[in-house]
C-alpha cells in the first residue's frame, strides 16, 4: 500500500515542482517584497506594513480598487444573467449542425485575443466610430461621445467590452449544464402546471448551481485581475477612471520603481479575489438537486 502511494507521488512530483517554482515561490517573494521599500535595483529598506497602510489610506489606490469592484457587475453579474437567458433560449437547439453553429458564434469572443478585442472596440466606441455613427443616423446624435474618453462613460464602456468577451463562455457553460438536466424534471413541472418562468426557477436554476458557481468564479477573477482590455482600450484613463489594480501594479513596479508598494497592492488584490471567490465556492459546492 505504501509503495503504491509512493508511486502515485512520483507521478505528480513534476507537476508539484512546477507549481512550487512558478506559483508558490513567486507568491512568497511578492509577500516578502511587500514588506520592503525597494526600487528593484538598489538596496531594499525594511518598511514593515507601511506599504499596506498606503494601499488602504491612499485615495487614488482605493479608487483603483473600487474600479475593479465595479467591473465585477459588468464582467460577472451581467454575463451570468444574460448567459442564463440566452442559454434558456438555445437549450432546445444545441443538437445538430445548427446547434454547433450557435455554440461557435457564442464562444467566438473567447477565441479572439483580448488585445484584438480591445482594439476593435476602441474603434467602435471612438468619436467617429460605428456606435456614434449609428446614433447620428437615427437622430440621436446628442448622445454621441467619445465613450472611452468621457469621465462618466469610460468605466461602463470598458465593462461592456468585458461583458461581451465573457458572455459566450458563461452561455456555453450554462447550456452544457442544462443539457445534463433530467427531462423528467421538466415534464413533472409541466404536469404540476408550472409555466416557463416557474419551470426556470424551480428546475433549471437549482440544477445549475455548480455551473453558475464556476461562471461567477471565472468572471469575478477576470474582473479583479483585468489588465489587457483596459491597457489596450484606455490605458487607465481618462485620469484614473478606468485604472484597475493590475494596471496600477504594472505602473508602480516598472514605471515608478515602487516594487514594495506594487507587491503590497498585488497581495491585497489576491486577498480580495479570495474573499469574493471562496464564499461562492462554498455556497455552490455539493451535489446537484
Amino acid at each position: 500500500m505504501a509503495r503504491a502511494a509512493g508511486t502515485g507521488w512520483l507521478y505528480v512530483l513534476p507537476a508539484l515542482v512546477m507549481y512550487a517554482v512558478f506559483v508558490l515561490r513567486p507568491l512568497a517573494l511578492t509577500v516578502q517584497y511587500s514588506l520592503y521599500d525597494w526600487n528593484g535595483i538598489g538596496v531594499a529598506r525594511w518598511a514593515g506594513l507601511d506599504n499596506y497602510v498606503t494601499v488602504f489610506t491612499d485615495s487614488d489606490l482605493l479608487k483603483i480598487i473600487g474600479n475593479a469592484v465595479i467591473l465585477i457587475v459588468f464582467f460577472s453579474f451581467i454575463p451570468v444573467a444574460l448567459g442564463l437567458l440566452v442559454a434558456s433560449m438555445v437549450r432546445r437547439i444545441t443538437t445538430g449542425a445548427f446547434g454547433t453553429v450557435v455554440r461557435t458564434i457564442l464562444f467566438l469572443p473567447q477565441v479572439i485575443p483580448l488585445v484584438a478585442a480591445g482594439i476593435a472596440w476602441s474603434w467602435l466606441l471612438s468619436s467617429n466610430g460605428l456606435i456614434n455613427q449609428v446614433l447620428r443616423a437615427v437622430g440621436l446624435g446628442g448622445l454621441a461621445r467619445a465613450w472611452l474618453g468621457d469621465f462618466d462613460t469610460a468605466l461602463p464602456a470598458v465593462g461592456v467590452i468585458g461583458a461581451w468577451v465573457l458572455l459566450g463562455l458563461c452561455t456555453i457553460l450554462l447550456v452544457t449544464g442544462m443539457s445534463k438536466i433530467d427531462p423528467a424534471l421538466y415534464e413533472a413541472a409541466r404536469l404540476d402546471g408550472a409555466g416557463p418562468v416557474r419551470e426556470f426557477l424551480a428546475v433549471t436554476l437549482p440544477s445549475l448551481r455548480q455551473e453558475i458557481g464556476v461562471c461567477l468564479t471565472v468572471t469575478i477573477i477576470a474582473a479583479l485581475a483585468s489588465f489587457d482590455i483596459v491597457y489596450i482600450s484606455t490605458s487607465g484613463g481618462p485620469g484614473l477612471q478606468t485604472t484597475v489594480p493590475g494596471l496600477e501594479i504594472y505602473r508602480l513596479a516598472f514605471s515608478q520603481r515602487q516594487v514594495g508598494l506594487a507587491s503590497a497592492l498585488a497581495v491585497v488584490l489576491m486577498l480580495l479575489v479570495l474573499a469574493c471567490v471562496l464564499p461562492i465556492q462554498r455556497l455552490t459546492r455539493g451535489e446537484k438537486p
